[in-house]
């Protein structure tokens, strides 16, 4: 695998995770700055993307990354809704959770959008976590890395990397950044924070608009601003978000006064979001079963209508987590019953139907399901999970092989894959699926090697022998690259 810590400008991929997060927008646009393309001079848009690939790698290879097809449909749903709305959209965009009970939230090169789990517990409404996201967006959108690096290369180029990486460092962890920032002089370290202040004023005012654009209730920045403020202002360990960002009664004024500006919105409430957010507290807040059930308890007192269903959708996750099958059909059944099509209710049914090895039927319900809305990546991945749960591992395969065809980021169908082939004794299938894998982790080196001994496997000659050989060949450009970066 590379070694990343060799090469000076690791530092500053290394520090992207930590771009300046959460903050909340404006109603007019007038006071923009003028910003032009000047970042281009410095790092063009094909590079970002190419940073921005190599650390989504690094990503899924050291961070927990929540890889539910449910919540990834959500996310990137909401993400893009927003993205429709923004102004200079100049890359695409990809939208994904992390398993992290902090209130937080970045982006990065490439138009990656990355939201803590944690968020889920705080915002009360789909419109307070779409603020955080027209934030994120507006950061990349307005190019805050690049014209970060720019500001720092009219400076010293020699030392711009390391103080780049400092000072990132310290934005998202301000203890390990002490250090780092002492090797540099205090003026440049004033004007680097200066100008991430000024980042985030502009993501905040940009940001804003988009919400509104997007039929989203602005007065949600607000609010999710200064409720935040006001619990942990007394706090010993304010969450992350708070100690990167602070959020002075100015910042909260503004964001208020803008967001008055705007038209009152009455929007509806979103049970996507609550069922997420439902899902979420029973399986990726960390939280065990009674601690969870205790959530949607207290959630579920005097709910009625979506509210009430997210409960007891959340409620039968647990419970169906915790092998009490009986309850948590009883809780699911009037659920799938109301809302035959709801894909939160049709994934959990499925599970539900595999725990208790109705094999049938929840194959037949997927099928079903499949006929109105064949592309769907979440109703084609349980479709091919429960053909290997009922041990027919080939008919997986003809799902997995075009799913990830279409998918190739995904470490859902490659995982699949992978096992669909080692239960048939397609051992050279495994190791390339294996491979695919490594590969989204940045391993190069054993994604090379799988394939190697795939290509060995099979008929000298053969197709499968120029696939695997080809794809060899495609590793090891982007291993070259990587290395370049």
């Amino acid at each position: 695998m590379l070694r990343f810590v060799k090469k000076p400008v690791c530092l500053l991929l290394c520090a992207l995770l930590s771009t300046p997060t959460m903050s909340w927008a404006d109603a007019s646009l007038e006071d923009l700055p003028e910003i032009g393309t000047t970042a281009a001079a410095t790092l063009t848009i094909e590079k970002e993307l190419e940073y921005g690939d190599a650390y989504m790698r690094m990503l899924r290879a050291s961070k927990p990354i929540i890889n539910d097809p449910l919540l990834s449909e959500y996310v990137q749903n909401l993400g893009h809704q927003l993205v429709a709305n923004a102004q200079d959209v100049r890359t695409p965009f990809e939208f994904f959770l992390i398993q992290n009970r902090e209130v937080n939230a970045f982006a990065f090169f490439g138009g990656h959008v990355a939201l803590h789990s944690g968020l889920f517990l705080h915002a009360q409404s789909e419109s307070e976590l779409a603020s955080v996201v027209a934030h994120e967006i507006a950061h990349i959108t307005q190019r805050h890395l690049a014209r970060s690096m720019e500001d720092q290369a009219k400076k010293s180029p020699a030392t711009m990397a390391a103080l780049i990486g400092s000072l990132m460092l310290a934005i998202a962890s301000p203890e390990a950044g002490i250090a780092a920032i002492q090797a540099t002089t205090a003026a440049s370290v004033q004007g680097q924070i200066n100008y991430t202040r000024s980042n985030e004023m502009e993501a905040d005012r940009i940001g804003i608009a988009t919400l509104a654009k997007s039929g989203f209730d602005v007065q949600a920045m607000p609010t999710f601003f200064g409720r935040l403020a006001d619990q942990y202002r007394y706090a010993s360990k304010p969450p992350a978000m708070l100690l990167t960002h602070p959020l002075p009664e100015s910042r909260i004024s503004d964001t208020r006064s803008r967001a008055a500006q705007y038209p009152p919105r009455r929007v509806p409430i979103s049970e996507t979001y609550l069922l997420a957010q439902a899902r979420i507290i029973a399986r990726y807040a960390n939280l065990d079963s009674r601690n969870a059930m205790d959530w949607l308890n207290r959630k579920g007192k005097n709910a009625s209508g979506a509210e009430k269903m997210a409960v007891d959708y959340g409620k039968a996750l647990v419970l169906m987590d915790s092998g009490k099958y009986d309850e948590a059909s009883a809780l699911l059944t009037p659920l799938l019953s109301a809302e035959p099509g709801n894909r939160f209710f049709i994934d959990s049914a499925t599970d539900l139907d595999l725990f208790q090895k109705r094999y049938d039927t929840a194959i037949n319900r997927l099928q079903q399901a499949l006929k109105s809305n064949s592309a769907n990546a979440v109703l084609r991945l349980n479709l091919a999970h429960a053909f290997l749960e009922a041990g027919r591992a080939q008919d997986g395969l003809s799902i997995l092989s075009r799913y990830s065809y279409d998918n190739p980021n995904d470490v859902n169908g490659w995982s699949m894959m992978a096992e669909a082939y080692a239960t048939i004794g397609r051992r050279d299938g495994e190791l390339a699926a294996r491979a695919e894998l490594m590969a989204l982790r940045g391993d190069w080196e054993k994604a090379i090697q799988n394939y190697i001994q795939a290509s060995q496997m099979v008929k000298v000659g053969s197709l499968d022998q120029a696939r695997y050989d080809a794809r060899i060949d495609q590793l090891r450009l982007a291993r070259a690259r990587f290395a370049d970066l």
